[in-house]
């Protein structure tokens, strides 16, 4: 059974700290870029997700979104995955990832997703 309660660490060095989830899957937590992300104006950001019943389904989906905590800019990052048991029992978390950063205008939207 995988559960996304608890800390997690990315290749990357990020780091994930996921409070319990409640009975509907939906948990709450905080993020923090690692040294590979050149984040070093980044401060520890909130993330909200859910998660699929881990009864019905043993290795579940599962959805975020971090609103970053940054000094100049407003970004928001969304990351879908699924969280695997590997062979020897450790929960693994394979996930996809869009970051979406404000801009002034709609001529700028073509690079405000990354």
């Amino acid at each position: 059974q995988c559960l996304l309660s608890g800390s997690w660490r990315s290749d990357t060095g990020c780091r994930m700290v996921v409070s319990t989830l409640d009975e509907d899957g939906r948990f709450s937590g905080s993020y923090l870029p690692g040294p590979a992300t050149g984040g070093s104006e980044i401060l520890t950001s909130p993330l909200e997700g859910s998660q699929q019943d881990v009864v019905f389904i043993p290795q579940p989906t599962f959805s975020f979104t971090v609103h970053w905590q940054l000094r100049e800019k407003v970004q928001k990052t969304v990351f879908l995955g699924q969280c695997y048991v590997g062979t020897k029992g450790e929960e693994i978390l394979h996930a996809l990832w869009l970051l979406r950063e404000a801009t002034d205008s709609p001529t700028e939207d073509w690079k405000a997703t990354r």
